[in-house]
């Protein structure tokens, strides 16, 4: 159960202006919120509304206006119709429970949450481990893909590194003879005892220069000595 006499700030959205206009949504939200803070005896400050604003970001006027007055100390709880009127990313509600519910108290009416209690708070691990796992599953299929992408040569951004080029398919990597064969002097000059320096003056020196039609910067250079034969 809620704590009697606590201060929450209401917060309800909807995605389209279509919505907004007609209300039935909002005007729905608005009884709910309203009646839940009844029931439990909240002290509803405001209920603030983002009409026609997207789930897709977190950079909502309605939304940090209701932020602000939990970190001002105005407000001590946010109170929602349900979780997907604030965020529909699970990555945004992690940020959301690092950078605020872990301090204040959120509410959902719809999905029974309410994190100034017991079981509320261990709805609030769940929903971080979860978030979490996501963040590292994610972050894991990008590496895994990226592996694979190198092994198979292909691009792994838009940027096609000094030494390859384009295949014709437009996607897979191949030598480019003539930028190979600047890497195979610029290790030359490295085993000679040659500082980095050194190697891009005598590579301008004999004619080669970079994409750009400048010298090698030192930084370049060491990535071509470091790179595989």
């Amino acid at each position: 159960m809620a704590q009697q006499g606590k201060r929450v700030v209401g917060y309800a959205r909807v995605s389209t202006e279509q919505q907004a206009d007609h209300g039935v949504s909002l005007e729905a939200q608005r009884e709910k919120i309203t009646a839940y803070a009844k029931l439990y005896d909240l002290e509803l400050i405001d209920l603030i509304i983002d009409a026609g604003a997207s789930a897709k970001t977190l950079n909502r006027p309605g939304l940090q206006q209701a932020f602000a007055l939990l970190t001002s100390g105005k407000a001590e709880a946010l109170l929602v119709t349900k979780l997907d009127r604030l965020t529909r990313s699970v990555k945004d509600l992690g940020n959301l429970i690092d950078w605020y519910f872990t301090r204040y108290a959120l509410m959902s009416v719809s999905d029974q949450i309410d994190t100034s209690t017991a079981s509320g708070r261990l709805v609030l691990n769940i929903l971080a481990s979860i978030s979490q796992w996501e963040r590292e599953t994610i972050g894991e299929r990008t590496k895994e893909a990226l592996q694979h992408k190198k092994h198979q040569r292909q691009r792994i951004s838009r940027h096609v590194p000094y030494g390859a080029r384009l295949a014709t398919d437009g996607i897979t990597l191949e030598a480019n003879p003539s930028e190979q064969t600047v890497i195979t002097a610029a290790k030359a000059y490295a085993a000679a005892g040659l500082s980095l320096r050194q190697i891009a003056q005598r590579l301008a020196t004999d004619g080669h220069l970079s994409r750009t039609g400048q010298p090698f910067q030192p930084k370049a250079i060491q990535t071509m000595v470091r790179s595989a034969a």
